[in-house]
């Protein structure tokens, strides 16, 4: 049998055919919409927030014709990028040919924009000249209107929305909420992959979005769901995985979705007609030295300490105290002192990744091929 498009997929959202339940959470976040309920969704990088996010809004295509715009402000470093982007997505979300299209192209030419595509994506790109701060803000006051004004349910995904706290702009958090909180027909799912920083942002009293939003955590995909997703789309393109070869894709990736799509994705690639534990190590190994480069350039950014701290936590797999004479003797990181100092930093770099559970809390490397990596290396 000829082989079909790989299903595992690293990027971007095709169909609801080829994304691992999340049914639960697409449940949740519907039920929000319907009941007037903005959402605070955190996740781990590369766990399948975008994705999720996407399987969404196609499902309230399938419900009905609520519209959906998404705007990643991940790049954004101030409140005019802000704009900018948020402009661009509803661009993207509302093309030109469309009723609400043609309204919004008349509605931002009242802001002198300089509008292009990118020659590459075909993307929307914006540009507005500000005289004053006073501009900015009626700008974005604008933008939100003309969403409210359509007379018909909105839901707008601010994806990375914890950017917003490092902008040098002291008054965009309550600017922002004041905008938001008087809107009846725009649902907001503020998404966010730094939990320390969306947890201040949502629930710190002192601050304006407190206690606005419902949270939903994204977890792993649950094991059994996923061993049947990946056994279905092997056996789509008449390709056999033995239990013993699936069990070891799931536990050498952690079952952190991008990493199992990633071996996933490896494995349609090179498999004949059955994946054995000896093709699963043979995909294992050709990931981890794809991505020897990208380990190289981690060694460098970071001091010897921080460097065998990482090799310290990817050998022991997860750990639980990090302060543990144990564990501080055992890989000779010195005292405790410095074991808070070098996993904070580790921490804040996104190279060390914190599991709270309900009675404690767990560590391990963020990327799971560099923790893989680190293990056979050292």
């Amino acid at each position: 049998m000829k082989k079909k498009n790989n299903p595992f997929l690293l990027k971007g959202y095709v169909s609801k055919e080829l994304f691992c339940d999340r049914k639960k959470e697409v449940d949740q976040l519907f039920a929000n919409v319907q009941n007037g309920i903005d959402t605070t969704l955190i996740s781990a990088r590369r766990l399948g927030k975008t994705g999720l996010i996407f399987r969404f809004f196609d499902h309230l295509r399938e419900q009905g014709d609520v519209k959906s715009i998404y705007v990643d402000i991940f790049s954004s470093r101030n409140l005019s990028e802000f704009i900018k982007l948020l402009a661009e997505a509803i661009l993207l979300g509302f093309p030109e040919k469309t009723p609400i299209g043609k309204q919004f192209f008349e509605f931002i030419k009242g802001f002198r924009p300089l509008i292009g595509y990118d020659p590459l994506t075909g993307q929307p790109q914006i540009q507005i000249n500000y005289q004053s701060d006073q501009e900015k803000e009626y700008t974005l006051k604008g933008l939100f209107s003309f969403l409210e004004n359509q007379g018909e349910l909105i839901v707008v995904a601010i994806d990375e929305f914890q950017q917003i706290s490092d902008y040098p702009e002291k008054n965009i958090e309550a600017l922002l909420r004041t905008y938001i909180q008087n809107l009846t027909n725009i649902r907001f799912i503020f998404c966010g992959s730094r939990k320390a920083m969306m947890i201040n942002l949502f629930s710190n009293v002192k601050r304006p979005f407190f206690s606005s939003t419902q949270y939903l955590y994204l977890e792993k995909i649950d094991k059994a769901e996923y061993s049947l997703f990946i056994r279905n789309k092997f056996s789509e393109s008449g390709i056999g995985i033995t239990e013993e070869a699936l069990a070891m894709v799931l536990n050498w990736s952690l079952m952190h979705t991008f990493y199992t799509q990633s071996l996933c994705n490896m494995l349609y690639y090179i498999a004949e007609s059955e994946i054995t534990i000896d093709t699963v190590k043979l995909a294992c190994l050709e990931l981890l030295k794809r991505n020897e480069p990208v380990f190289y350039q981690y060694r460098q950014l970071l001091t010897t300490a921080q460097w065998n701290f990482l090799i310290a936590i990817a050998k022991e797999g997860e750990v639980k105290q990090l302060t543990a004479q144990k564990f501080i003797s055992q890989y000779e990181i010195g005292t405790p002192a410095n074991a808070r100092r070098i996993s904070r930093s580790l921490l804040d770099k996104e190279l060390l990744l914190e599991l709270p559970y309900k009675k404690e809390t767990f560590y391990r490397v963020y990327d799971v091929f560099l923790s893989r990596w680190l293990e056979n290396e050292y």
